[in-house]
């Protein structure tokens, strides 16, 4: 069984051309503003992308990013069941941004929420709108209480429904020009 290490962005930077980067945010997030060179990997398609990650990290180790690193850290977890050994940046993109150093951003990107901030968002709304309701019908109660109780789970088990949905709204897509996830593996495995 493999681990995985937390780099802080100055440790990254370091190292920086060692690395193969791979972001594990969803293509919306992606293009709103990647560390240089990084690849687009979404963590729900993780697996999908075992061979041509496995292929990647026998020729450069992988620093895996996110948002904020919770993602990112999930990735090398189950990386590491795979056998692929990975590192995470502590902090992740938003970390490295304020830390100074670059990001890429394709030309006419849009600024996409994190999916931290979009479920956040989501969830209080329909929070409130349950609770709204419920002062007209009472039943509309069970809303609220249903948001919770996803809420818990989501912090249990480390999962969230939501932001999967989310992830496939239009907001959250690539761009047109975007590099299509196969193209991502391709380049990943040559």
């Amino acid at each position: 069984m493999t681990t995985h290490t937390a780099l802080t962005p100055g440790q990254a930077t370091a190292r920086f051309g060692e690395f193969t980067i791979v972001d594990v945010r969803s293509a919306g997030e992606y293009a709103s503003g990647h560390l240089p060179g990084a690849h687009n990997i979404p963590l729900d398609r993780l697996e999908q992308a075992a061979d041509a990650l496995k292929i990647a990290a026998s020729r450069a180790p992988l620093l895996v990013v996110c948002a904020s690193g919770a993602r990112s850290a999930t990735a090398c977890a189950q990386l590491a069941q795979l056998g692929i050994e990975a590192a995470t940046l502590e902090g992740g993109t938003s970390a490295w941004a304020a830390a100074g150093h670059a990001v890429e951003r394709p030309a006419g990107a849009r600024t996409t929420w994190p999916m931290d901030r979009q479920v956040r968002l989501a969830a209080g709304s329909l929070v409130v709108v349950g609770f709204l309701a419920g002062l007209a019908w009472s039943p509309a109660h069970w809303l609220s209480g249903a948001i919770g109780a996803g809420l818990v789970f989501s912090g249990v088990t480390n999962t969230c429904g939501m932001a999967a949905v989310l992830a496939k709204l239009p907001h959250n897509r690539p761009p047109k020009d975007a590099v299509t996830f196969q193209e991502t593996l391709l380049r990943l495995a040559a």
